[in-house]
């Protein structure tokens, strides 16, 4: 037995005896923090036509040494569990046997973005983050992080790809539903409940370390656009917020977050550098090292070397400032600024390169692969967390609390605008839209028409513009005014029968017209029919309160400062709105 696999010695003794039996090639691997996918039937992924992943899961665990990896797509717990014991097999019959880390986006909601995040599928459902802050209790984020981590764990998982805590002040912006809302002082208390309900006080072999993102902040976008996509690259400041947007992230790291990822954004006319965050020295090593003191693994957002193919159509790297710079060169910058793992990358052969060249110090690798090797031990993968009981997978991920508990979340979340009505009362006659007749029948007769119905319950979804790419398509960004001739239909249905209208916000819709006419007015960020029906009809308490303003127009949107906090003039509900039900 080598040092390194005796768990009685020290960590940071073990960490030194490991990296001093390394490899180049080897230490190369543990930069990359990439995607896997899995069969159905709990096996790894053998073929790859190259529409998603370039490369099979022997070719990154034995050939190219990655161990860390996030699992793309929604399967069951037994299967998943099944799944990363192979993995793990894989790696184990490895030189050095280095246990695979897996990570995973959030998968506890309803948003289901393969570049963001799954819906629960298996897991216990809750409302979205936003749903989280519209509540605004501490302790039940606690509760929720802590469901998240038993779940996790359960299958296999050892890094949350979240929290989120972006300050949502941009309301086009895309990425609005995995954020705790605009109000800086909430996310703190929040970020710090999450933290600690996956991680402990400590990080350990229950833990799951959080990743928190994206730093310093990705809500000040020009125009709400994605940086995800060239046209979203730019994050400016008009208002001089900057240092407003760091908050969360300051209380992240005093509840000793585990990890961090820099955002793609390019800060435009600021004293930092014009390029990503991810390649930004300023920001990573001058701010978030030395100025805030963070000592944990930084890791990049998605892609930022090589270009890519997603879904069959061609994407370019997310090297936003540094295009004209080779992969190399850009892999070199990055790691210059402070950065320990590329994420959504498996390049291991351009920091051979780069080493070879001496245009990076191996010490300067070592530094990095130090801190992820560190982890992989404090979370017990070298030892008794190497491997999970698929049993104990399919009875612990969705556990009838884990359900009870997110349930009674959603209906919680639920934010009343206007009540009118509300509570319902008796077995009116309903015509639902977007409702399951099924679940409606419960509360009341369905009927077919608005003519035939006592009260109309309609369910919409924020607007947003079509986009042609198919990944972008699921980035919804642009307009949230409701177009015509969506809306003539919309209000010509409240103008025959009374209707409760349900409108989820993954984005703060332009409403104004629905609001005044409307009988009642929710707002949810993830709930089900049920929630809604119960909360309509008085079965459970609706506590919800807007985590960002309405606005009253785009031309309002359009003349607000992007870092600025509910920014809007006359917006139709201000921030912190709700009735109580």
């Amino acid at each position: 037995m080598h040092p390194y696999q005796d768990a009685t010695r020290p960590v940071a003794e073990r960490v030194e005896d490991l990296l001093a039996r390394m490899t180049l090639e080897e230490k190369a691997g543990q930069l990359f923090h990439s995607m896997l996918m899995m069969n159905g039937d709990g096996t790894p992924v053998t073929e790859t036509d190259g529409s998603m992943l370039p490369f099979t899961t022997p070719e990154l665990v034995e050939d190219r040494h990655l161990s860390h990896f996030n699992l793309l797509g929604t399967y069951g717990a037994r299967e998943m569990a099944m799944w990363h014991n192979a993995v793990q097999e894989m790696a184990a019959n490895t030189r050095l046997g280095i246990p695979v880390s897996l990570s995973t986006d959030p998968r506890h909601a309803f948003t289901d973005n393969v570049g963001a995040s799954f819906n629960a599928g298996a897991f216990s459902a809750w409302p979205e983050a936003l749903g989280l802050a519209a509540i605004g209790d501490p302790e039940l984020v606690f509760r929720f992080a802590d469901t998240v981590r038993r779940e996790y764990l359960a299958v296999g998982f050892r890094t949350a790809l979240h929290p989120q805590i972006d300050l949502a002040t941009e309301p086009r912006w895309a990425r609005q539903t995995g954020t705790f809302g605009s109000d800086a002082k909430l996310t703190c208390e929040l970020v710090q409940a999450y933290v600690r309900g996956l991680q402990g006080e400590a990080l350990g072999p229950d833990s799951v370390a959080a990743m928190v993102k994206h730093f310093p902040g990705g809500g000040p976008q020009k125009d709400g656009e994605d940086p995800h996509f060239p046209h979203g690259k730019e994050q400016i400041y008009p208002g001089g917020m900057r240092d407003h947007h760091l908050e969360p992230f300051k209380a992240a790291i005093a509840a000793g977050c585990s990890q961090m990822m820099p955002y793609y954004g390019q800060p435009i006319g600021t004293d930092w550098e014009e390029v990503g965050f991810g390649f930004n020295k300023g920001v990573v090593t001058g701010l978030l090292r030395e100025e805030l003191g963070f000592t944990g693994i930084v890791c990049t957002d998605w892609g930022l070397l090589t270009d890519s193919v997603i879904f069959g159509e061609p994407h370019e790297a997310r090297a936003w400032g540094v295009e004209h710079l080779s992969v190399a060169e850009r892999a070199a910058k990055s790691l210059e600024a402070g950065s320990d793992q590329f994420g959504g990358e498996q390049s291991p052969e351009v920091i051979v390169e780069l080493v070879g060249s001496g245009r990076i110090s191996e010490a300067r690798i070592d530094e990095s692969v130090r801190r992820l090797l560190r982890e992989k031990f404090v979370l017990g993968l070298f030892d008794e967390r190497r491997y999970v009981d698929p049993d104990e997978a399919a009875e612990t991920v969705g556990r009838a609390d884990f359900k009870a508990a997110g349930a009674a979340a959603q209906r919680r979340s639920l934010t009343v605008l206007t009540d009118g009505p509300l509570p319902l009362s008796g077995r009116p006659k309903l015509y639902v839209e977007n409702v399951d007749a099924a679940v409606a029948a419960a509360y009341g007769d369905v009927v077919t028409t608005p003519a035939e119905a006592d009260l109309a319950v309609l369910r919409l979804r924020t607007p947003y513009e079509e986009r042609p790419n198919r990944f972008e398509s699921f980035f919804h960004s642009g307009s949230l005014a409701f177009a015509e001739p969506e809306l003539a239909r919309i209000l010509s249905l409240l103008a025959t029968v009374p209707t409760v209208v349900c409108v989820n916000l993954e984005r703060p819709a332009v409403l104004p017209e629905i609001a005044e006419h409307a009988a009642a007015l929710i707002a949810d960020y993830g709930a089900s029919d049920e929630a809604l029906l119960d909360v309509a009809f008085g079965r459970a308490k609706a506590e919800g309160r807007l985590p960002f303003e309405l606005p009253r127009s785009m031309a309002a949107v359009a003349a607000a400062r992007p870092d600025v906090p509910n920014d809007t003039v006359d917006p139709v509900f201000p921030h912190g709105h709700g009735l109580s039900s």
